[in-house]
């Protein structure tokens, strides 16, 4: 098959998975709509392209919490990668350290945080290096959850992103159809080894009792992950980690300012994928709510819908700093392992580029405000 776009990587990975990983990938919270409606949203957001400028010369080169990296387009943290491909999160971050760009490491990862970090640091170069971050999710047991952080730091993880909109699982019919559970032949590997984890953690999401309306995953969720957290808990994982923290499924101004009074180092718009409340707004929808709210004391990220590089120029127009890419990675990965990864990467940067081109901007630094228009300001019929 000839990949032209990235929902071709869709389209192949749907043939080539199992209806488990299948599902519990591409599927959202109740009716989907919020999962829906985070590509349809970029839709709506109009360019205004720019003639007459120079563009023979165009870098997507930027920074990324002060680190040199090839693009704004970066790799979100998206759990059990080894339900896709035997070399999973592996190979995905080997795929971001050849197109020198950001992998953040889901803490629900099939392989562990070492192993992960070993991988990519090994492919090391001069001209590219491994840029890492890795998702956080906060444990009843405090002393688990800091002994991740210190196995991030200690494996040159650069930054934490604590997911703050999960207190319990979205409900996802998919998954309770399915009686989601996690392949025997693969754990949540960085809880596999008492020596690496929380005492008494299963490894297996199936491992607690599941119930009738539930799925394995939701019971390990409601039976690991502390649903009493508040704005404390944030600053007690900034009192705890040596490398910068931010906050993962920011949706709205409020939340964000007492995000920025708990003194995080940068907000990730997100609604999960769609995955956890149905019907919340999309985050291209939100994301320029949620940048003036914080007025540039810290920088905004954004991950959801982005299928086309023209998503990434009007994310980065309404005020984000880079875009995270979820399900893509997935089902690129389902293709072709790391090499469909990084294909997968280049069609969506060749795309940014090219909308760059014919929106008149050179660097990343170039796009702004007034390259967008969005339904607020298009005139009504």
């Amino acid at each position: 098959m000839t990949f032209v776009c990235l929902d071709d990587f869709e389209r192949q990975a749907a043939v080539s998975l199992d209806r488990n990983a299948l599902d519990y990938y591409r599927s959202g919270a109740q009716d989907m709509l919020t999962l829906r409606d985070n590509q349809r949203a970029f839709d709506r957001i109009q360019i205004r392209p720019r003639v007459l400028t120079d563009v023979s010369t165009i870098t997507t080169a930027t920074r990324l919490l002060g680190q040199p990296i090839s693009s704004p387009i970066c790799i979100a943290p998206t759990a059990m990668q080894r339900m896709a491909h035997p070399d999973g999160e592996c190979a995905v971050a080997r795929a971001a350290r050849r197109r020198n760009t950001c992998m953040c490491l889901s803490s629900w990862s099939t392989t562990s945080i070492e192993d992960v970090a070993s991988a990519a640091d090994a492919s090391d170069t001069l001209e590219n290096k491994s840029v890492r971050w890795m998702q956080l999710y906060i444990y009843k047991d405090r002393e688990a959850t800091r002994r991740l952080i210190e196995r991030a730091q200690d494996n040159g993880y650069t930054a934490l992103a604590v997911t703050v909109d999960t207190p319990f699982l979205g409900r996802r019919l998919a998954d309770i159809r399915n009686k989601f559970q996690l392949p025997p032949h693969l754990t949540m590997a960085n809880f596999a080894d008492p020596s690496k984890a929380h005492v008494g953690a299963a490894d297996h999401p199936q491992s607690s009792s599941t119930a009738e309306n539930s799925s394995g995953l939701a019971t390990y969720v409601a039976d690991q992950i502390d649903p009493t957290l508040s704005w404390d808990h944030i600053k007690w994982v900034k009192s705890v980690s040596r490398i910068p923290v931010l906050v993962k499924g920011i949706l709205t101004a409020e939340d964000a300012r007492l995000a920025v009074q708990a003194g995080v180092d940068g907000i990730i718009v997100s609604n999960h994928g769609g995955r956890q409340v149905d019907t919340a707004p999309a985050t291209i929808d939100v994301l320029e709510e949620v940048c003036i709210a914080v007025d540039r004391k810290v920088p905004v990220f954004l991950d959801g819908g982005v299928r086309r590089g023209t998503d990434v120029l009007k994310a980065l127009a309404l005020g984000a700093q880079a875009v995270f890419l979820g399900r893509p990675v997935l089902w690129a990965l389902a293709c072709n392992g790391e090499q469909g990864v990084v294909e997968m990467l280049d069609m969506i940067n060749e795309e940014f580029r090219l909308a760059m081109a014919l929106t008149g901007c050179v660097r990343v630094e170039d796009i702004n405000r007034n390259h967008v228009r969005t339904p607020a300001q298009q005139p009504r019929l």
